[in-house]
Formats: C-alpha cells, sequence, structure tokens
C-alpha cells in the first residue's frame, strides 16, 4: 500500500534492508526526530520516517547514516516536501526489474 508523504515537510525513506543492516533503534529515531507513532512506518521494503520538523536534527542523522556505512540516494533519502498543496505524493518501494 502506498505511503503518503507530508507536503512543505522533509520525510527519510530507507531500503528495509538497509535501515535493518545499519542496526538503527526505531525509539532512538522517533527521540531524535520528535517522531509520533505514526510518523515512523513500514510498507514491503521501505521504511518511512516523517514528517521531519526538526531538521538540524534530520541533518546530524543523514551525516551519521552516512558514517554508519549507508549511501545516500542508493540506502536512504530524503524527500524535501518541496512542491505544491494541490499535489499528493505517494511512495511505494518499487519491484526489482
Amino acid at each position: 500500500m502506498p505511503l503518503p508523504v507530508t507536503q512543505g515537510v522533509p520525510s527519510l525513506f530507507f531500503r528495509r534492508a538497509a535501515y535493518e543492516r545499519a542496526d538503527l533503534s526505531r525509539a532512538v529515531l522517533d527521540t531524535r526526530l520528535g517522531l509520533t507513532d505514526t510518523e515512523f512506518r513500514v510498507e514491503g521494503d521501505i521504511v518511512a520516517l516523517g514528517p521531519i520538523y526538526d531538521t538540524e536534527a534530520l541533518g546530524v542523522l543523514v551525516e551519521e547514516l552516512e558514517a554508519r556505512g549507508l549511501t545516500y540516494f542508493d540506502d536512504f533519502f530524503e524527500l524535501s516536501g518541496s512542491w505544491p498543496e494541490w499535489l499528493s505524493v505517494l511512495v511505494l518501494g518499487a519491484t526489482p526489474r
């Protein structure tokens, strides 16, 4: 099922395998980013965090993810939320070709 993405605020997406490989803790991420239970979602091969209102904490986290060996864009990426309000964005993991 596609995950809705909030307009105007960043969200962070992971390949599920990369998230698990990095040994990340949901509780730690929730606390650091100020997430609620509905702002941490897993659907198929995608882990979605957001909307993330603390952009400074997001920047620090991205640096830490790279230090853990994750590759930006291949393993995870941040979607800025910069699109018009009249557009809805839904995310769904792609089936490998």
